[in-house]
């Protein structure tokens, strides 16, 4: 063991540790990306120990000084990450000592890497949150802009992936701003869990220095300090509640993700993808490959695992910290990255996207789609519903055969299954006339999609990003 370590922590120690124990033991290489966090809870600690009395001005003054200077560095690439030094916070601390001196060693005064690396973890993770919850409303004012342009382009509606009735483009993009819409709550709502503050707990049990918790959260900006000690420097729900909604998200991505896929697929045809979101093949030349959907669907599969990682790694765990918590940081940071990489694509993509309205209209009068409005005309006559019903599936019956659609049959066609079928009937049958019928709120008519899509921008403009 380098006496680097050994200023740190290693006096309890007669002998050096193993030098492999110390690489299998060490995190630096991937909590360093909590530089920045870790020195503004240090910033904040060092500035409540002076207010108690711990540490005069001119050492609150020269710890804020290093650690600023420190912070160039490791943006500058000027800072030599040690993994004789184990983690961040460490190297920053060794960083600072060497830097201005004894004074260096004092900052670490009522507080334990317990309480630290909790505190910069979810100082972390607000951060990344916001920046989530930023890349979701940007992923929704494109889908409004797209639904807005494309209210009246009618395509089919689908269940069990057969065409069921028809809406408009801008209906469906719609549906998936709803989904956005909830992943977005659940992510502001995990942030207020997030944003709850340990630092104070020190290693389980508090400290015995006069601290002031409350002006050190206020400092940092969290909410409150957390209420119990030991609970504070072991919890870690918070990563695996961002984890759960993240999941979430990419199935709810993925969802999207399969339908842009068989969208753009010969046999649909239905819209395009311009070619800076696509690849080509190797061997055949005519190929354009959807490769943002179909890796978004497969990022999926890292994200539900990391939901496990952290739920299989907290289990059973007695109170309060212990070594296993190390392993949350992997799983919980490729979640982020994960998560803010797939919204980035589809924000970019999702706006570029272009309709193939004659093949979406086409698709939809091909699947006798306007059935249910000619029962819903027939029970509107005084027909009952079952009634209604029969008549309908054996008009669908007789299309079929004559390869007719509903709207194409006459009206002597039609009235060979029911003499209350009238001319009227062909208001019913026409696919804008199926779609305008639904005037509610959340349905398909054209009016209702736009109205839709100035509610939505009225929830974007309230959030207030």
């Amino acid at each position: 063991m380098s006496k680097e370590t050994n200023q740190q922590w290693g006096g309890r120690f007669s002998e050096p540790t193993d030098a492999f124990v110390a690489r299998f033991t060490a995190s630096v290489d991937f909590d360093q990306r909590l530089y920045k966090q870790d020195i503004q809870g240090s910033i904040a600690h060092a500035r409540m120990l002076e207010k108690v009395g711990v540490l005069t001005e001119k050492e609150r003054d020269d710890i804020i000084r290093g650690l600023g200077e420190i912070r160039i560095e490791i943006e500058r690439g000027e800072f030599e990450w040690s993994v004789a030094l184990e983690d961040v916070h460490m190297n920053i601390e060794a960083a600072l000592t060497k830097k201005i001196g004894i004074t260096g060693k004092k900052l670490h005064t009522g507080r334990s890497r317990n309480d630290q690396v909790a505190t910069d973890i979810r100082l972390y993770m607000r951060d990344e949150i916001d920046l989530v919850l930023a890349e979701i409303s940007r992923l929704q004012q494109g889908l409004l802009d797209l639904a807005e342009k494309e209210a009246d382009t009618i395509m089919p509606g689908f269940t069990h992936l057969q065409t069921a009735q028809p809406v408009t483009f801008g209906h469906h993009l719609l549906a998936w701003f709803e989904m956005l819409s909830r992943d977005y709550e659940r992510f502001a709502d995990c942030r207020k869990r997030v944003n709850i503050m340990p630092l104070g707990a020190a290693a389980l049990a508090g400290t015995t220095y006069p601290i002031d918790r409350n002006y050190t959260a206020e400092l940092l900006q969290f909410d409150a300090p957390a209420g119990n000690s030991l609970d504070a420097v072991s919890d870690r729900d918070f990563g695996i509640e961002f984890c759960a909604a993240s999941s979430l998200l990419l199935m709810h991505m993925t969802r999207m993700s399969e339908e842009l896929v068989l969208w753009t697929s010969a046999q649909f045809n239905f819209i395009n993808l311009p070619d800076r979101f696509c690849t080509g093949s190797s061997i055949m030349p005519q190929k354009k490959n959807p490769d943002v959907p179909e890796l978004v669907r497969g990022k999926s599969g890292r994200v539900y695992g990391h939901l496990m990682s952290l739920l299989t790694l907290m289990k059973s765990q007695p109170l309060a910290y212990n070594k296993d918590n190390q392993e949350d940081k992997e799983p919980l940071f490729d979640a982020v990255d994960t998560v803010k990489g797939c919204l980035r694509a589809f924000g970019d993509m999702i706006p570029a996207i272009e309709s193939r309205k004659e093949e979406m209209r086409e698709a939809a009068r091909r699947g006798f789609s306007t059935a249910t409005d000619l029962a819903d005309y027939l029970v509107r006559k005084g027909v009952a519903f079952r009634d209604a019903h029969e008549i309908v599936g054996l008009s669908v019956a007789y299309g079929i055969k004559t390869k007719k659609d509903l709207s194409d049959m006459t009206l002597e066609e039609l009235q060979q299954f029911s003499d209350t079928i009238e001319q009227d009937v062909f208001d019913v049958l026409t696919l804008e006339g199926s779609v305008a019928a639904r005037n509610h709120i959340g349905g398909t008519a054209p009016d209702q999609v736009r109205a839709a899509v100035d509610r939505g921008r009225d929830l974007i403009a309230a959030r207030g990003e």
